[in-house]
């Protein structure tokens, strides 16, 4: 498994990266199968030391978790923890769903954005209906099925996971409704 471990503004001794690789890869090794890749990042805010970690496993699931605590250590610690109860959580669907799956699940790369919010919104007509775009990031679009890719974000805790469906090759996105259900955009080509 390949790791990136960084600090934001603070440097991350080479003891505690070693720490992060025994602990996070212990965990990840028991409760899934083929960890890709891992990053961890540590932080300090205000007294807090926070850490955030994401571990992209073969499957194509993606599992995050962050914790904060006094001690830099303790707030992996407890990171690690929650990473292990999620994994733990979802083991048994993580094995139902990728028994028979072979190869890694395949990712494509694409670019997310976020557009600035309009300030004042008025009744009058806006200057241009091009937005302005503030940031630009690299997302990845798992090939995967319909339940594993409730099951992704589910574990990710997001409101909306695009991916393309194995079985049609198509673009499909999964949604957390207002309701609590899970909605499902299939869109077809009508040729």
């Amino acid at each position: 498994m390949k790791y990136q471990i960084s600090g934001k503004q603070i440097d991350i001794g080479e003891a505690l990266q070693t720490h992060v690789k025994d602990e996070l890869g212990a965990v990840v090794q028991k409760y899934a199968e083929r960890p890709t890749d891992a990053q961890v990042v540590f932080s300090k805010n205000a007294h807090e030391y926070v850490c955030e970690a994401v571990v992209h496993l073969s499957t194509g699931l993606t599992a995050q978790a962050s914790a904060h605590a006094t001690e830099i250590y303790a707030a992996f610690d407890e990171c690690a923890t929650k990473m292990e109860k999620q994994l733990r959580r979802y083991k048994r669907r993580l094995k139902d769903h990728h028994k028979d799956r072979a190869n890694p699940v395949e990712v494509l790369g694409g670019a997310s954005y976020i557009l600035a919010a309009e300030e004042g919104h008025d009744e009058s007509e806006p200057d241009t209906l091009q937005p302005i775009i503030i940031a630009e990031m690299e997302m990845r679009i798992p090939t995967i099925s319909v339940g594993e890719a409730v099951m992704q974000m589910e574990i990710a805790h997001a409101p909306v996971l695009v991916f393309r469906n194995e079985k049609t090759n198509g673009v499909n996105v999964v949604y957390r409704r207002d309701d609590g259900n899970v909605g499902w955009i299939d869109p077809r080509n009508s040729a």
